[in-house]
């Protein structure tokens, strides 16, 4: 499961962002301002940041200054409709990865955003295993006992979060805010809708309910 931060405040852009990146099979989390973008980018937890330069009350180029000299490493790419080079030349001396001018085809931002992760993701495994299951994170399909399981984008994403953190109480909130997004209902049953997915499909065994905490994945049957 990979998580971007965006950081746009034109709701139009943002939302069309937002609706691309996970139909890509992208987690996404929007914000909307400077300060919120330089926060929410200290999560250890996002891989990639999309960096708008007109951001209200902080600047995307000093949202990059303090990002980096905090020492954070994840990618970023800024998106911006200034073209003259002089702003181009200074985001990526503060520190940005890569640059895109508005308006941009989606499917170029794609690809940069795969060739950033990549180079950043050197040394992450292909496939991730637990028990019987198998999740291939390239060819983003499961196998349980050697047998091919489809998987929707969100079961996908939820599976590998389980796979990720083994015998490990995985909240609720936390389930949701990784695969669904922060901006999502949080009274929502869709965690439990979408276990129950997955137990079909995985096995009923190995996704544990643990009353009151939320669920674990079981790296043995014991």
């Amino acid at each position: 499961m990979t998580r971007i931060l965006v950081a746009e405040d034109e709701p139009r852009i943002a939302s069309f962002l937002k609706k691309g990146l996970e139909a890509a099979g992208f987690t996404t989390t929007v914000v909307g301002d400077g300060p919120l973008a330089a926060a929410a980018a200290t999560d250890a937890d996002f891989d990639l940041l999309l960096l708008d330069l007109g951001l209200p009350g902080m600047d995307g180029h000093e949202v990059l200054r303090q990002v980096r000299a905090r020492g954070e490493r994840l990618p970023v790419i800024i998106l911006t409709a200034r073209q003259v080079t002089r702003d181009k030349v200074a985001g990526l001396d503060a520190g940005a990865d890569d640059y895109l001018t508005k308006p941009f085809d989606f499917e170029e931002l794609l690809a940069r955003i795969r060739a950033r992760l990549r180079t950043q993701g050197e040394g992450e495994p292909d496939a991730l295993r637990v028990g019987a299951v198998v999740l291939d994170l390239r060819s983003r399909h499961a196998e349980v006992n050697g047998r091919r399981v489809d998987l929707s984008t969100r079961e996908f994403a939820l599976a590998e979060m389980f796979l990720r953190h083994p015998d490990q109480v995985l909240s609720r909130e936390q389930l949701l805010s990784h695969v669904w997004g922060y901006d999502y209902d949080p009274g929502s049953n869709v965690v439990d809708v979408y276990v129950g997915y997955l137990r079909k499909k995985l096995g009923a065994h190995p996704i544990q309910t643990v009353r009151g905490a939320g669920y674990r994945l079981r790296s043995s049957d014991g």
